[in-house]
């Protein structure tokens, strides 16, 4: 038995959680911040200036927010802690943290500052202050216009490392997992909200931090509304449950929608819609390469490839062709945000990761359909990171019966 004094212990604690979290994250991604900076460097010269998001007393107080860190921020530093501030130059990488305060970390836990034992180490820094010496330090530089930073962020954000397509692979496998449960768990007389909770229990068990955002579980009518997330409903024989749900791993998003029949069968008109999404799906997804264009800019876009297949395969009650029910964006990028920070006018290029997500809403049949997959633009074409999730009618049915 031995005796450690309550300040030892609270360091003790307090670095074995930052060792917790870097692992989580993935500690060999430590060289990779600073290989971004030093891009950023190179790319904005002068001073370059990045706070990091900050944590109110009522946030904490609250019990009902949780802190999310800058994305721009936490992509240049990998750090998770409020209050932070990074100050770059030709010559300089310096992080500057907060100073400990007792009183709220009461309330948070142990948080990290400048003076705690293995702090470089740590963060990756070799500079790491105080951040009452940011004023010092910045002397009478003027830092350059944020939003040039931030424009370029973007453009380096949009291609993907080797390390960040492994993460985001792991937010997708277990969003699939989730999606499959879901599947199981869907039946008539269930809430939506209890689809939601079985999705969630799934990714978080295979070490999810939490949700890429909102689930959206929409059964029968809901399904129209592009952003549905109240799950509320009770599901009932004979419809769908459009499903938008998505797992955040380590920082980063997965994006993934399946519609599925609630009772494991389509009806005639469901699997007819269905199959004109899915065609529409499989066309934009051949049509992914370097070069082209997400947008409506180009006749070849993503876009019109989606809105030329759904107004050629198809038609509403009343013989009208499909695309004016096609009310969204066929694609957008996906990273470290689920609409992840890019150059919308910027052509895809190869390590682009984007979603597919082509769908049809028609309240007069009270039908939403929505298949949406995450891509990997390769040198030649396309990697689809969600294959295991199957989509076609016939596996889904298969699956849900079983």
């Amino acid at each position: 038995m031995f005796v450690i004094s309550l300040p030892a212990l609270l360091r003790s604690l307090r670095f074995a959680c930052v060792l917790v979290v870097c692992a989580t994250v993935g500690l060999s991604q430590g060289p990779e911040f600073h290989a971004r900076r030093q891009a950023l460097r190179n790319q904005v010269h002068g001073v370059i200036v990045l706070s990091g998001n900050q944590e109110s007393l009522e946030d904490i107080y609250s019990a009902r927010a949780r802190f999310f860190q800058d994305p721009n921020f936490f992509y240049l530093t990998g750090w998770q802690e409020p209050g932070a501030k990074l100050l770059l130059d030709s010559r300089r990488e310096i992080l500057f943290l907060p100073p400990h305060d007792a009183d709220r970390e009461k309330w948070t836990g142990p948080r990290h500052a400048s003076s705690d034992p293995g702090i470089t180490e740590l963060t990756g820094f070799e500079k790491v202050l105080p951040l009452k010496r940011f004023d010092e330090e910045l002397g009478n530089a003027d830092p350059t216009d944020a939003a040039t930073v931030r424009k370029e962020l973007a453009r380096f954000r949009m291609k993907k490392s080797a390390a960040e397509i492994a993460t985001i692979q792991r937010s997708v496998d277990a969003t699939v997992a989730a999606h499959l449960a879901a599947w199981k768990r869907a039946a008539p007389g269930v809430y939506e909200y209890q689809v939601a909770a079985a999705m969630a229990a799934v990714y978080l068990d295979r070490g999810c931090e939490r949700g890429a955002f909102a689930p959206m579980v929409a059964s029968g009518p809901n399904a129209v509304f592009l952003h549905y997330e109240i799950n509320n409903r009770r599901m009932q024989p004979g419809e769908l449950l459009l499903m938008d749900v998505g797992a955040e791993c380590a920082g980063y998003a997965a994006d993934v929608t399946r519609t599925i029949p609630v009772d494991g069968r389509f009806t005639p008109r469901q699997r007819e819609l269905y199959n004109t999404v899915l065609g529409a799906q499989k066309a934009v997804i051949e049509a992914v390469k370097p070069g082209v264009t997400i947008g409506r800019e180009t006749p070849q876009s993503l876009q019109n490839v989606a809105l030329a297949w759904l107004n050629s395969h198809g038609h509403d009650l009343h013989g009208h062709p499909l695309g004016k029910y096609f009310t969204h964006g066929i694609s957008h990028h996906i990273g470290l945000e689920v609409h992840d920070a890019a150059d919308p006018s910027a052509p895809l290029e190869e390590g682009n990761v984007i979603s597919v997500e082509p769908g049809l809403y028609i309240p007069e049949e009270q039908i939403g359909i929505r298949i949406e997959d995450m891509v990997l633009v390769t040198r030649d074409g396309v990697r689809v990171l969600t294959a295991a999730l199957p989509k076609e009618a016939a596996d889904i049915e298969r699956l849900m019966t079983q």
